[in-house]
Formats: C-alpha cells, structure tokens, sequence
C-alpha cells in the first residue's frame, strides 16, 4: 500500500527537480500544465516517473489531463490504479 501523503510529496520532489521552480511554486492543487511548470516533453517524463515509482502502467485511454493535471489528481491517479 502506498502512502498518499510520501507519494504526493515524490511527486512534488520531482516536479521541482525536473522543471526547475521554486518549490513553493509547486503545491498539491497547481495546475502544472496550464501554469507552464510542464509541457508535453515534461509530462512524457512525468508518466515514466510515475509508472517506475509507483510499479504502475498508465493505459492510452487514461493519458488524459484531468489525471495528471495536479499533484492530488496524480495521487488519486495512482491511488487508483493499486487499488
């Protein structure tokens, strides 16, 4: 079982480190593709990071935005997915 809270936090960590923003910048409902954190190569490294991390495979049909669009809908994502 995942810990939500660790997992958002990984993802935060990554987000950071990879787009290079303040940390600050990066809270759990920041809309990381509309706030221009991320673009279409960052969230090709997002989904490997994710799947790796997480020992999870996203399907065509669930890259979608709304998935991926924050750090609690990547959490429920995940969540989702090892449950």
């Amino acid at each position: 079982m995942v810990d939500i809270l660790e997992a958002k936090e990984n993802i935060k960590k990554y987000i950071v480190e990879t787009s290079y923003v303040p940390t600050e910048k990066v809270q759990d409902d920041t809309l990381i593709f509309v706030d221009g954190i991320f673009d279409s190569m960052g969230f090709l490294g997002l989904i490997n990071f994710i799947e790796d991390s997480f020992n999870i495979k996203a399907q065509d049909a669930e890259l979608l935005e709304e998935n991926f669009e924050s750090v609690n809908a990547i959490a429920s994502f995940i969540e989702k997915k090892l449950n």
